[in-house]
């Protein structure tokens, strides 16, 4: 993949995570305060695990700072703004890494459960861009704001067209705002980040009553998970490593995300009918 590579410092930085209560936003927030000795403040809207983790990582001489945050509601992202900035000062790392599945026939998803993942997984990423880039360019320094799109931003899925829409829309908006900061600063690095299996409980954590389909594809996925997933320890030391590489595209399971990637600017350059090939893919890393 063709890759920007400027290498950013993030030893003992300034790290926000936004969805640090669980899955890879805990491990990241692990991984930054305990092997980077990042200062890091975790964002969740879940309470009880932000302490959970803030507890646990505070035992361990981690430097931390906890706000509740609903990343849907842009007044949320400002409030955690200014109290990094009052705590902290001037931030390193910023990754927008909150995020929610839902499963379903599109027709069947109740307008709110579509408002709600929209609002998290994708005006959740803006309201960061917006709370926190303009005073990472004020300050002159190398930083990063990585937005958390997923492998489903670079193919389709039926049953999970809401989550999918969400990344084809948080890798679109990546990609602008790449450009748009290299007309403006050179000092703000933009990427992208393309999980591929990773062994979460983002399927277990599906609120809405499922049909007998979606139920059945949420066993399917969490079964893939299981079989082929990393760790989310794993999936976090790679994503802060390339991070740090300075690169664009940062992905868990390159082999995957390349081929992927692949078969979806074949379907697009032959303006192909919608096909579903995702066995080949998960090949590639097994």
């Amino acid at each position: 993949m063709n890759n920007q590579a400027s290498a950013v410092n993030l030893q003992g930085g300034v790290a926000v995570i936004t969805g640090a209560a669980a899955g890879i936003g805990e491990a990241l927030a692990r991984e930054a305060a305990l092997q980077l000795g990042m200062k890091v403040v975790l964002a969740d809207i879940d309470e009880a695990g932000l302490a959970r983790v803030a507890a646990d990582l505070s035992a361990q001489g981690a430097s931390l700072l906890t706000v509740a945050t609903d990343v849907a509601d842009a007044a949320s992202m400002e409030r955690l703004a200014a109290k990094t900035r009052e705590h902290f000062g001037s931030v390193r790392l910023l990754v927008n890494n909150a995020g929610i599945e839902t499963l379903g026939f599109s027709w069947e998803i109740p307008t709110a459960q579509w408002e709600k993942i929209l609002g998290i997984n994708v005006h959740g990423v803006v309201n960061g861009v917006n709370a926190f880039a303009p005073a990472m360019l004020d300050s002159g320094q190398p930083c990063v704001i990585a937005n958390m799109s997923s492998i489903a931003g670079i193919s389709i899925a039926p049953i999970q067209a809401s989550y999918v829409m969400s990344k084809h829309a948080v890798l679109a908006f990546s990609e602008c705002l790449h450009l748009e900061m290299q007309m403006k600063s050179a000092n703000v690095q933009i990427s992208a980040v393309l999980p591929g299996p990773v062994k979460t409980q983002i399927f277990e954590c599906i609120e809405e009553q499922l049909d007998t389909v979606a139920a059945e594809h949420r066993q399917q996925m969490m079964a893939l998970l299981d079989t082929n997933g990393m760790s989310a320890e794993a999936a976090a030391q790679t994503i802060l490593q390339q991070l740090s590489a300075g690169k664009f595209w940062v992905s868990t399971h390159p082999e995957m995300t390349q081929m992927m990637a692949e078969q979806r600017a074949r379907h697009l350059s032959s303006l192909a009918t919608p096909a579903l090939d995702m066995e080949s893919a998960f090949e590639a890393d097994a």
